[in-house]
């Protein structure tokens, strides 16, 4: 089986799999217990809240573990919005036409509390530009989110100019960083963003544990995602699940590593080069794309067959995950001008760090078969 949807989720990494067993057979006691295991465990989930703080220029009292990025974008939108002090009663936010579909369960159900939501369109190449978020800017806005790198085209936003934007506005800056994170360089200092989204499972850590970055965390007044007993800055409540952070720590220190030796094989150029017979169309030409995740149109390629044919030796997805099973055609996909029919020819291909020659020469193989 050929595995193409890693910008879904990435297979666990050997190293992360080996220390999740240790700490569910050996840091099993719960982090808020006073006695001696219980805050070694603790102290295990400082290290990795301070390794994540480090990787993006923050600091450890500013990190949250979530459950996954979903759940990081809900207390980066609805805790700090829904406190009556944290926005002087504006009501307005600025979000994208492609981003994750739970931010937009988010918006259409603040919309329901009163706020008014403007979703800035993408130009032609999937990007947003910090211009066409300064058009969408009102007095009122409260909170622009515009997220790093999107999940079907691999597209890197412009955050760092869009969070200069924020700033001088004086408007709370969220991104999403689910698919960036390792990736590209994040300081959020020089990105001048507030809130940033994480998900250990994109960078081959465990399902089932994110992390959230918020800005002078200690000085907020956050609503509750989930009350419970005060664990995680008393934002969400709940035994904080040790063994997962400790994977996710894990996938911290080694998907780096990883990704560079996978990055330094330019699998993209290769695939894109042995398809240059075909009308193959794709955002490229100096446009700034992450090296393993490319969305691909294929004009002449009778797709339904080539997945039909291909159920169990290749894993492709045809939008995004969250989607990918939906009778509509993926919102990202229709947001940048693409027809119906289009759509239903455009793959997203996110290569896995251990994809090899020979599983590049059956992927181009099939795809012929079908042109």
């Amino acid at each position: 089986m050929v595995y193409l949807d890693t910008a879904a989720s990435y297979p666990l990494l050997p190293e992360v799999k080996e220390v999740l067993i240790e700490a569910f057979d050996n840091l099993y006691a719960n982090s808020a217990s006073s006695h001696t295991l219980g805050e070694e465990v603790s102290h295990q989930i400082n290290k990795v809240r301070e390794l994540l703080a480090n990787e993006i220029g923050a600091y450890p009292s500013e990190i949250i573990f979530t459950s996954g990025a979903t759940e990081s974008n809900n207390i980066a939108i609805k805790s700090i919005l829904l406190t009556a002090a944290a926005t002087n009663n504006k009501k307005h936010i600025v979000t994208t036409q492609i981003e994750h579909k739970c931010i937009f369960a988010i918006t259409e159900y603040l919309v329901t509390l009163g706020y008014e939501i403007s979703y800035v369109k993408p130009n032609s190449d999937g990007l947003i530009t910090a211009q066409s978020v300064k058009d969408a800017i009102r007095p009122d806005t409260a909170l622009v989110s515009v997220m790093h790198v999107n999940n079907e085209l691999g597209t890197v936003n412009p955050i760092e100019e869009i969070g200069q934007l924020c700033f001088e506005n004086e408007i709370i800056f969220h991104s999403d960083a689910a698919q960036s994170f390792q990736k590209v360089e994040i300081d959020v200092d020089d990105l001048n963003v507030d809130v940033m989204s994480f998900s250990a499972h994109k960078i081959g850590g465990p399902k089932g544990i994110g992390a959230v970055y918020i800005r002078d965390l200690r000085h907020r007044e956050l609503t509750p995602v989930i009350h419970g007993a005060g664990q995680e800055g008393s934002v969400r409540g709940g035994t904080v699940a040790a063994p997962l952070i400790i994977g996710f720590g894990k996938a911290i220190e080694v998907f780096k590593s990883y990704y560079s030796d996978f990055s330094a094989n330019q699998i993209k150029r290769k695939f894109l080069e042995k398809l240059n017979f075909l009308d193959v169309q794709y955002i490229e030409n100096g446009i700034n794309t992450l090296p393993h995740c490319i969305s691909v149109t294929l004009p002449n390629v009778d797709t339904e067959t080539l997945v039909r044919g291909n159920e169990s030796e290749l894993c492709l997805a045809q939008g995004s995950a969250c989607s990918s099973k939906e009778v509509e055609p993926s919102h990202v996909l229709t947001s940048i001008g693409l027809s119906r029919e289009m759509a239903d020819k455009t793959f997203r291909i996110s290569f896995p760090l251990d994809f090899t020659n020979s599983d590049l020469e059956f992927l181009c193989n099939q795809i012929k078969r079908h042109s």
